[in-house]
């Protein structure tokens, strides 16, 4: 019988070329410093043994005198064998043949040595799970790692060997969120929400993460919280800012907020006497929402000229033009503006140096954006407790740094007393 592909030889070749192009890269160098790796590990642990034992391998115990004082070294015990042990790390998949030993104990009984170097079920060592978790934080899927780090591990990297290395990840992030802030020197506070897509009852769902950074004294930001919630309620905010009291963190010195009716609630209740700001960018993004797309571009000129002036007096005399211009041209323009009072020029009784960082939550908006941009290749988190812990290692694993705020070397001045004039 005739034997009829409708598939082109040409086409299947290029097939086989794709599937097999990495196959034939063969690197003496590599290999080479992969049979030293083992050699290596093996010298390694036969010398943790040697140390335990007070002797090398096929040596006789040492004698000892007891009547001239002297003190048997080491413990005794006996090698029994080998057993074979295979360890993944960044220089690829080794078998070892790990040595076997019973140690004697003063009852009388023997134990199972156990080398401190290669732990009991170790089938990976801690760069190479460093690794999978970065390659997964990079914004790779479980199903895609294996494809990215082949070359390195040899194709020895499974979905669920990611998902494994994930939930160690998991018992880092169940203790930092439990640790004690009673040392954390903050006086600044950020705080905003951002929508995440999650799985839940098999169902892709948004959800809302409340995410608070805090300011040390030296200007450096760091993540106090991350916590996944139904929305941006003043419940939801007020159980995220009673945890971290909970946890011993003092009453901030100054707020800045996105100008939230619930984060507002929750925070009055809690600090209603902390000079509070209320970013500018999310104001902006009010005033268009009141306007016709026509004066976009005319009502964010006078508001930028109004914001982004040199001085309080300044600003002041550019807001009352404003107000006056816009309750003419379109009312609603100006009483979204007059909505915010002063909260939202609460920056101008900073020092001028620290209000490029003090007027928005820019800090945590450049997060979202850049978590968004290393997720989306996943399109929807498998859970909405991953979506708080990955936003938490992205940063603590260093795939996300944040700097100090501008104006750090101001931060322990004291606020003035003279808030904007709002008389318009």
């Amino acid at each position: 019988m005739t034997n009829i592909s409708t598939t082109s030889p040409s086409l299947q070749s290029e097939g086989e070329t794709t599937v097999h192009l990495l196959d034939n890269w063969f690197d003496a160098i590599e290999v080479g410093l992969r049979e030293r790796v083992r050699e290596f590990i093996q010298a390694m642990i036969e010398s943790e043994l040697e140390t335990a034992l007070a002797r090398p391998r096929y040596g006789r115990r040492p004698t000892v005198d007891v009547q001239k004082g002297d003190v048997p070294k080491g413990i005794s015990g006996h090698r029994h064998g080998h057993r074979s042990r295979s360890l993944i790390g960044t220089f690829g998949r080794v078998e070892i043949a790990v040595p076997r030993a019973r140690l004697d104990s003063a009852e009388g009984k023997t134990t199972e040595w156990r080398s401190s170097a290669l732990r009991a079920y170790q089938r990976r060592t801690k760069q190479a799970d460093s690794l999978i978790a970065g390659a997964y934080l990079a914004g790779t899927n479980t199903r895609r790692v294996r494809r990215a780090l082949s070359a390195v591990f040899g194709g020895a990297v499974s979905k669920d060997t990611v998902s494994r290395v994930w939930r160690k990840v998991k018992g880092d992030w169940d203790a930092w969120k439990a640790r004690s802030l009673a040392e954390e020197p903050i006086i600044r506070l950020i705080l905003d929400g951002t929508v995440v897509r999650v799985r839940l009852d098999r169902k892709a769902t948004a959800i809302v993460l409340l995410v608070v950074l805090g300011v040390r004294e030296d200007g450096q930001k760091v993540l106090l919280a991350a916590k996944n919630m139904g929305g941006e309620t003043s419940e939801a905010w007020r159980a995220v800012l009673d945890d971290l009291v909970k946890r011993g963190l003092r009453k901030p010195e100054f707020l800045i907020v996105d100008g939230g009716t619930g984060l507002e609630q929750a925070l009055a209740a809690l600090w209603g006497d902390v000079p509070t700001q209320r970013c500018t960018v999310h104001k902006h993004r009010n005033l268009l929402a009141h306007a016709p797309q026509r004066l976009h571009e005319e009502v964010s000129a006078d508001y930028n000229d109004m914001i982004y002036a040199t001085s309080a007096a300044e600003i002041e005399g550019r807001r009352r033009a404003f107000v006056r211009k816009w309750r003419l041209k379109c009312k609603a323009v100006a009483d979204s503006l007059e909505e915010a009072g002063d909260r939202l020029f609460t920056f101008t009784r900073l020092p001028v140096n620290q209000w490029k960082s003090a007027r928005t939550t820019n800090a945590i908006e450049r997060l979202h954006q850049e978590f968004k941009r290393r997720i989306k290749t996943q399109t929807v988190l498998p859970s909405a407790e991953t979506a708080a812990m990955l936003f938490w290692a992205l940063l603590a694993a260093g795939q996300i740094t944040m700097r100090k705020v501008d104006g750090w070397q101001t931060l322990t001045h004291k606020l003035t007393d003279q808030p904007i004039d709002l008389a318009a």
